[in-house]
């Protein structure tokens, strides 16, 4: 543990964001588990008014960051209270299999897992989509789309930031959360050859979606192979799975998205090595149909109410988490691909999401 965690809350807190007291009684869970190779860092500390919330991060497995590595990240946006709590109940599991399972042991000692639950706290804890400064961390990079109309406000907007989907200033720095998740990524993520991560969101129609950059463009991302490929893996592994696998491009373009900023800064940096960040937007829309009195909530159209969905939410996903897992420690059949078959599955791709062109 690189930091004293900061195990006590204010009541104001607790009773407002029962998610970081969950992320705390997890995080104590974990160093009393005493494993060399589990870490915790408080990244920043983020203060609103009087209150001081701890951005807290996880690592398991070696220190060396060239290993395999698979990055879960959650609670980007304030409102998506279920995406921090599904990351905590894999983190549960991870570590109880830790304990007696040898699978999971011997995993851990070859590959890398680096979490992030609760990106931003304080917009949790005032039930906002953006961050305290009311700007939507995830149009905050500095990227833009190609083609986006300026009207289109859900894509990204400079206006305000009392209007959704706010930019931050044109020129400012990035905001503290998405600075500290960049260099986070940066550090824990770039030097690997082989990763994955995975930002969990609600919010966004009825059904599981897996995306995959782009979003600022609707051009072809260059790991598309390697992506179908990964695809492939899980419809055979999983022939059942809930997920609708495509690029975000196919719904909607958006200006300073992280994933993409980072997908590229990598490419950048390793131009030989194979990162896919993933995006899980779960279909709560779903929730809302089953369950209409949650449209009156500003809660409500992002996370399930019913104890029963909750239950069946936190469960959904922990084998993806896995299956992703799994996937960095055996990368040979998505990531090394023959010139023949590499080029067999863009074409494949190219028609399955992009329409052939």
């Amino acid at each position: 543990m690189s930091d004293s965690l900061p195990l006590s809350l204010s009541r104001p807190v607790r009773r407002h964001l029962p998610e970081m007291a969950e992320l705390l009684i997890v995080a104590e869970h974990i160093a009393q588990a005493s494993r060399p190779w589990f870490n915790i860092e408080v990244l920043t500390e983020l203060r609103d008014g009087r209150e001081t919330f701890p951005l807290i991060a996880f690592r398991f497995g070696p220190k060396d960051p060239s290993l395999p590595v698979i990055g879960l990240f959650a609670g980007v946006h304030g409102l998506e209270r279920i995406g921090t709590r599904v990351v905590l109940a894999y983190l549960r599991t991870l570590v109880e299999l830790d304990r007696w399972d040898q699978v999971t042991q011997e995993m851990l000692k070859s590959t890398r897992l680096v979490v992030m639950p609760l990106v931003n706290p304080v917009g949790m804890f005032h039930q906002l989509r953006a961050n305290g400064n009311r700007v939507d961390l995830m149009r905050n990079a500095p990227v833009r789309a190609e083609g986006l109309a300026a009207w289109h406000l859900f894509g990204g907007q400079r206006i305000s930031p009392l209007l959704p989907w706010y930019q931050g200033k044109e020129g400012a720095p990035m905001e503290e959360e998405a600075r500290a998740l960049c260099d986070f990524v940066r550090r824990e993520i770039f030097p690997a050859e082989t990763a994955i991560s995975v930002d969990v969101h609600s919010g966004y129609g009825q059904v599981d979606r897996l995306w995959f950059p782009y979003a600022r463009t609707r051009a072809p991302v260059p790991d598309l192979p390697e992506i179908l490929a990964l695809k492939h893996l899980l419809d055979r592994s999983f022939p059942n799975h809930v997920y609708q696998v495509e690029p975000q491009s196919r719904h909607y373009l958006a200006h300073g998205d992280l994933w993409d900023y980072l997908y590229d800064a990598y490419r950048a940096e390793r131009p030989e090595g194979h990162y896919l960040p993933f995006t899980l937007e779960m279909g709560s829309w779903l929730w809302v149909k089953k369950n209409w009195i949650q449209a009156f909530s500003a809660l409500g159209y992002f996370n399930p109410r019913m104890p029963h969905r909750v239950r069946r939410t936190l469960r959904r996903h922990l084998f993806l988490f896995d299956l992703m897992h799994r996937a960095i420690r055996s990368p040979s059949p998505w990531c090394d691909l023959e010139p023949l078959e590499r080029e067999r599955l863009r074409q494949q791709g190219l028609e399955l999401w992009y329409g052939g062109n």
